[in-house]
């Protein structure tokens, strides 16, 4: 499996001739660092929760020319209806899609300054990575010990130290960070440097995924 990143919680998966796209939001598409049309011929469109920097409406339309297929819970359907994309609306248990089997986890989103906080899904892909969207929920404790992990690694909602905690516990092989798209290279790749030999003291291996287009196999 090719896992590529394209900014913030933009992911690429590639297993084959099959390609899924998660989360393609505003952070990725506006300063130009990613031209949507790069990310166009996806066979579906995954997306974990209705936050503007998971999901931009204007770049999806893009994405999906040709009539791709949008994967997302209730609210991210509904969000869509109104731009004329259709939702095949997966909240939790399996569904395959071409390559990819995906198991859909329901976990609330961390705890921010808003009134309300949107419905969130994380998504365990073939087995073998989990994206847990916006969530260091315990029920993703369930799937600890996961080969990949893609996970948050700055946000509003965390630190450092939590960060670490929720990756001692998960115990993957790989770490592969996420949301960190509203943040200059500089610091970004800072931030890195400072994770990296904790994850490894902790039998982890951190990939930094800092370029658009960075990308990792993740091996059979």
């Amino acid at each position: 499996m090719l896992i590529e990143k394209f900014v913030h919680s933009c992911l690429r998966l590639t297993v084959g001739t099959d390609a899924l796209l998660f989360d393609p939001g505003k952070f990725g598409f506006i300063d130009g660092r990613v031209d949507p049309k790069t990310l166009a011929g996806a066979n579906v469109v995954v997306i974990t929760h209705a936050h503007p920097d998971h999901l931009d409406p204007a770049a999806l339309k893009t994405i999906l020319a040709g009539g791709r297929q949008v994967v997302g819970n209730a609210e991210v359907r509904d969000k869509l209806a109104g731009e004329g994309i259709t939702v095949e609306v997966l909240e939790e248990g399996v569904r395959r899609f071409g390559a990819f089997e995906l198991r859909a986890i329901p976990v609330p989103h961390e705890p921010i300054l808003a009134k309300e906080t949107p419905q969130v899904t994380a998504f365990l892909i073939n087995g073998r990575l989990l994206n847990c969207g916006d969530s260091f929920d315990d029920a993703l404790l369930a799937h600890a010990g996961v080969e990949a992990l893609a996970l948050p690694v700055m946000a509003p909602y965390l630190t450092e130290l939590k960060v670490m905690a929720f990756a001692k516990a998960m115990r993957p092989k790989f770490a592969l960070p996420l949301h960190d798209g509203h943040a200059r290279d500089f610091f970004v790749e800072q931030r890195y440097d400072t994770y990296e030999p904790f994850f490894r003291d902790a039998g982890i291996e951190f990939v930094g995924l800092a370029k658009p287009g960075d990308a990792f196999e993740l091996a059979e």
